[in-house]
């Protein structure tokens, strides 16, 4: 088990690295092939944290930053307290979060295929930054990744490259903290939170993101960025197929 956690933890910190996003994405996907959505997301809790924080101060600038998006941040905030989709480790409904987590990675990997493609959304950055904060909020406890509709949401923004990432950082950091809290205050039992593993995990994911980040300067990143996300949509439709018996 801890050996697959490290390579899992490796392979998503990697492509962390390489494209600035994805280790929370990369590492439920995996990890909920052999354990529940809830105990995947527990181990995500330090990788994730240490990760996020490294990219949201890498460039400065953060307080610039939280005063543009202070609004999308107390989304995600209102989000995990009061979210309007089954969270992590409630099964009594009929959608599930295997499915639900599979559906967002397929709509991020297809996000990611034709993300030239999306509109620009900076005109309506005031309204629009709460109620997609909310959304990723909401959505971060119920599958352990904050990816739809955050990530393509701030990527619409047209911002520079490295405001870009750093948003994205102070996002996920902002998530990930709120999943924690969520975790810690809704146990499932008989499903303790294993920080232990989660530590562990933390040096393969760093190992990762440095490797990914040389990485990026010798491979096309397009490339890189077209197989990562078609890998996304067929694993994501596979959860999906999985958790409802069609495979």
């Amino acid at each position: 088990m801890i050996g697959f956690v490290v390579a899992v933890f490796a392979i998503a910190g990697m492509i962390k690295g390489t494209i600035g996003l994805g280790l929370p994405a990369v590492s439920m996907g995996l990890l909920t092939l052999v354990i529940s959505p809830f105990q995947a997301a527990t181990l995500l809790i330090i990788p994730s944290i240490v990760t996020n924080l490294w990219q949201l101060f890498a460039e400065g600038h953060v307080i610039r930053l939280i005063q543009r998006f202070w609004s999308l941040l107390l989304g995600i905030c209102v989000g995990s307290v009061w979210s309007i989709f089954p969270t992590l480790g409630q099964s009594s409904s009929g959608f599930h979060s295997e499915a639900l987590l599979g559906g967002m990675l397929a709509l991020y990997g297809l996000y990611g295929l034709f993300a030239k493609n999306m509109p620009n959304f900076a005109p309506h950055e005031k309204w629009l930054s709460p109620i997609m904060g909310y959304l990723g909020g909401a959505l971060t406890v119920a599958t352990g990744v904050v990816v739809i509709p955050v990530v393509p949401y701030v990527q619409s923004l047209q911002l520079k490259r490295d405001d870009l990432v750093q948003t994205l950082g102070l996002a996920f950091t902002v998530s990930t903290f709120c999943l924690a809290t969520f975790l810690h205050l809704n146990p499932i039992e008989d499903t303790p939170i294993d920080y232990k593993l989660s530590l562990i995990a933390l040096l393969p994911a760093l190992i990762g993101m440095w490797a990914g980040t040389k990485l990026r300067y010798r491979i096309p990143e397009q490339k890189f960025r077209k197989v990562f996300f078609c890998g996304l949509v067929i694993f994501g439709s596979y959860s999906v197929l999985h958790q409802f018996g069609l495979l």
